[in-house]
């Protein structure tokens, strides 16, 4: 159940995140819902990857927020609902993203 409630929590962080930010695009909230399925799961295998490569070479907030917004980009290549300017809008979405998800998850707890 846990489960479920991250990944909505993370749609509705995606849904606000779209609706702020005039270089991303998602159709609707189903959308949003595939994209944060899409980016956990790329997270779960790219991301874990990435981390283990790296070995502690970049800081860690700082490689977390661009690992991010580089799993956003590539969900942006898998999801046809999805569309980013460029990664710079990734980044600010990554941004957007982590403190709202932040902010519903401890309203929610």
């Amino acid at each position: 159940m846990d489960t479920i409630i991250n990944i909505l929590i993370t749609a509705a962080a995606f849904f606000i995140g779209a609706k702020v930010l005039s270089g991303v695009t998602i159709q609707n909230f189903f959308q949003c819902i595939l994209v944060a399925i899409v980016v956990g799961i790329l997270d779960y295998t790219l991301g874990n990857v990435l981390r283990i490569v790296t070995l502690g070479i970049f800081s860690l907030s700082i490689f977390t927020w661009l690992l991010n917004a580089i799993l956003i980009q590539v969900a942006d290549w898998f999801v046809a609902g999805l569309k980013i300017k460029n990664f710079w809008w990734s980044l600010i979405l990554a941004a957007v993203v982590s403190i709202t998800s932040g902010v519903l998850s401890s309203l929610l707890s």
